[in-house]
């Protein structure tokens, strides 16, 4: 049964079975599974995808779902690519006009594609990431290391930037995946850096055996998502097979093992998205970047990397309104430092940052609703950017408009008493002065006000209400203070159940920005959206 016949037979209006040529009745999938069996079936479907059929017209003619023609790919491959059989031809060897990021919003329209680069691998970060990273974060000649290295991303871009490179893997297709890959010679002029071979091998990112202490350099690294995309078929220790919970247990394990492997001051990028649970955030980021800190890495950045493939309109659109929940349209970009020694507590633990809290009633009278916003990041116009922010905030999680606002400020002054009476069904919570915070106390004494205010006022908020609170990140002493991470750590209680995590920014900060000096400009903030519930 050759792929052409097979897809000549498919596209056959009355399709035919490729197997029999039946022209049955029904379905053509439930006919080769009752008449041919489950191996035949699954023959054919492959037969399909290897001839160039789209996931679409598989889905469509044999009646499966994507996770369904994963699973028959991965089991019959060993990896999960969404192209079989084909060879990518090179036409460049790197991108065109390639700038720097300079910012913590990072985004890229165009997967990129120069090299090897493809998206055959099944979740694979765009090269653009491990590019910036290598380039900002070590020298030639460096010793890079990706323990998850999947279709070789990393590997390549290390190769082409004139690194060392050690690329490790549990799934041994993976591995061959990689070394095709990475199968092209390179021409340099003379003068330009040398190119080193990666050494490529199947290894286990919980137990690096054989690499020692304080040798590697930067460790570039995107990690599987606790069982949303499974990349291999019943390898033990795969981590994209695990729960929630029993990921981050084992990222711990990763931590500790980076911390050991990478030299003192060396980086370690690691990529890292949310997934969602009865429709509502799973926050897998935020709690992988914990198991970090727990290894004693400072976090140097943390960057947005934006997704391009939501659909906002349509359908997409009205289910988003409908069912009130906002598309996954974000990753966490970590960006982890071993330090060189010690880090010394500057804060003088006896001083007490000044806070005021106001609080008031609000209500938003609107002639008609505005276009919402549908996926989890928020790009609003600069000049009205909290009038977009709060009509967006309000027409999803207020009943009529009405709601009561909490506005925590740095500054001499007096906190006002909370003299509402009623319940209100969204309590909204900003801090428009906290990116002035230069020390640590100051932040932790707003992090403890937000907790105290939520402790005593949430009994206020309606069962089925919201609780939404405006914040962002703050850097201090080189470091950033990932302040929605901590906020989102010290308000997990039975009464909140967090629905969303926005990120916001303006479209006035999306071009590149001239800038001198290692930080990136933070120009995002976070909207941390919890359900109230009894």
């Amino acid at each position: 049964m050759t792929k052409s016949i097979v897809n000549c037979k498919l596209r056959d209006e009355k399709r035919s079975c490729p197997i029999c040529q039946s022209r049955g009745e029904g379905n053509l999938g439930d006919h080769i599974r009752k008449l041919h069996g489950e191996e035949s079936y699954k023959s054919a479907v492959l037969a399909a995808k290897e001839g160039g059929l789209s996931d679409p017209e598989i889905g469509e003619i044999f009646n499966i779902n994507f996770k369904q023609l994963e699973r028959i790919i991965t089991a019959a491959y060993g990896i999960n690519i969404s192209t079989l059989g084909k060879t990518k031809k090179i036409s460049s060897w790197e991108p065109k006009d390639y700038e720097s990021e300079t910012t913590t919003v990072w985004s890229f329209r165009q997967r990129g594609c120069w090299a090897t680069h493809d998206g055959r691998y099944r979740g694979n970060w765009s090269p653009y990431i491990p590019r910036n990273v290598i380039l900002k974060y070590s020298q030639p000649g460096d010793t890079v290391l990706d323990y998850f290295v999947g279709g070789g991303t990393t590997a390549v871009e290390a190769k082409l930037l004139g690194r060392r490179c050690i690329g490790l893997d549990i799934n041994a297709a993976a591995i061959e995946l990689t070394k095709g890959n990475l199968h092209f010679d390179l021409v340099r002029p003379p003068d330009d850096y040398q190119i080193y071979e990666p050494i490529i091998k199947v290894g286990d990112a919980r137990n690096l055996e054989g690499v020692e202490d304080n040798t590697i350099d930067l460790i570039c690294a995107h990690p599987p998502y606790a069982g949303i995309i499974s990349y291999s078929s019943k390898i033990d220790g795969d981590l994209s097979s695990l729960s929630y919970d029993a990921f981050i247990d084992e990222m711990h394990q990763v931590a500790e093992e980076s911390y050991r492997v990478l030299t003192p001051g060396g980086k370690c990028a690691i990529l890292i998205g949310d997934s969602r649970n009865k429709k509502h955030v799973v926050p897998i980021g935020f709690r992988t970047i914990n198991a970090f800190l727990d290894a004693k890495f400072k976090l140097k950045e943390l960057v947005i990397k934006r997704q391009h493939n939501c659909k906002t309109t349509g359908f997409w659109y009205s289910n988003s309104i409908k069912h009130n929940f906002l598309l996954l349209a974000h990753e966490y970009l970590a960006i982890f430092e071993k330090p060189r020694r010690q880090a010394q507590n500057s804060d003088n633990s006896n001083k007490t940052a000044n806070l005021m809290v106001s609080q008031c009633r609000q209500h938003l009278r609107v002639e008609r609703v505005p276009e919402l916003e549908t996926t989890s990041v928020w790009i609003l116009p600069e000049k009205e950017f909290e009038e977009k922010l709060n009509k967006n905030v309000i027409c999803r999680y207020s009943e009529d408009g009405e709601y009561w606002q909490v506005l925590i400020k740095y500054g001499e002054g007096k906190s006002e008493a909370l003299d509402l009476d009623g319940k209100t069904s969204l309590l909204f919570m900003k801090s428009p002065s906290l990116g002035k915070a230069e020390r640590k106390d100051a932040l932790r004494s707003y992090e403890d006000e937000v907790y105290r205010f939520v402790r005593n006022n949430i009994n206020r908020v309606k069962t089925g209400g919201f609780l939404v609170v405006q914040t962002r990140d703050v850097r201090i002493g080189g470091c950033v203070e990932a302040v929605a991470k901590r906020l989102i750590d010290i308000l997990r209680s039975k009464n909140l159940w967090l629905k969303e995590i926005v990120v916001l920014t303006s479209d006035g900060v999306q071009k590149k920005l001239e800038k001198s000096g290692e930080d990136l400009d933070i120009v995002h903030q976070y909207l941390l959206i919890f359900e109230v519930l009894n």
